[in-house]
């Protein structure tokens, strides 16, 4: 079956759970490492207000042993595989419009397929992200040797491989 698809069928089978539980789906990933097989399943937890908070390894347990249950009754994947419940971690990757705008304002490290401004790689505070550009007060660029001050900088999306938090400490 499709990584897809998969990833389609176990949001529907953990939606109702997620709600009941004050969960919100953050990310669904099934991919090949190595020889094994692994669907991670990473969760957020919801406060009564609507805010974020810290995700316990309670409900990552809790979720785990409901998943388990429902993909064996399902039986959607031919294969072996890892099944994985985690919060994503201060160091979290931004997949979604819903995760930039969350996180506008954020530190973010920035991993690019190919240079542009003679570097792939930034660490700035998130402004903006639109179809086109990824836009971040970087910091700091290093070209040839020589460090850069750079206020804003504007990166073509399809440039961008990665965007993930910065742990700050």
């Amino acid at each position: 079956m499709a990584k897809a698809k998969i990833t389609e069928i176990t949001e529907e089978l953990i939606g109702d759970f997620l709600k009941e539980n004050g969960l919100e789906l953050y990310h669904i990933d099934f991919a090949k490492e190595g020889r094994d097989w692994y669907l991670s399943v990473y969760i957020d937890k919801l406060n009564e207000d609507g805010s974020y908070g810290y995700c316990d390894t309670d409900s990552c347990e809790k979720l785990s042993r409901y998943l388990s249950d429902r993909l064996d009754e399902a039986d959607p994947i031919e294969q072996n595989y890892f099944l994985v419940v985690s919060s994503p971690g201060l160091d979290r990757q931004l997949y979604k419009d819903k995760d930039f705008e969350r996180f506008r304002g954020h530190k973010v490290e920035v991993s690019l397929y190919k240079a542009f401004e003679g570097s792939k790689s930034y660490t700035g505070e998130l402004i903006d992200k639109n179809g086109e550009f990824l836009k971040i007060a970087a910091e700091t660029v290093e070209k040839r040797g020589k460090k850069l001050s750079i206020s804003e900088l504007e990166i073509p999306w399809e440039l961008v491989s990665k965007v993930k938090l910065a742990v700050l400490f």
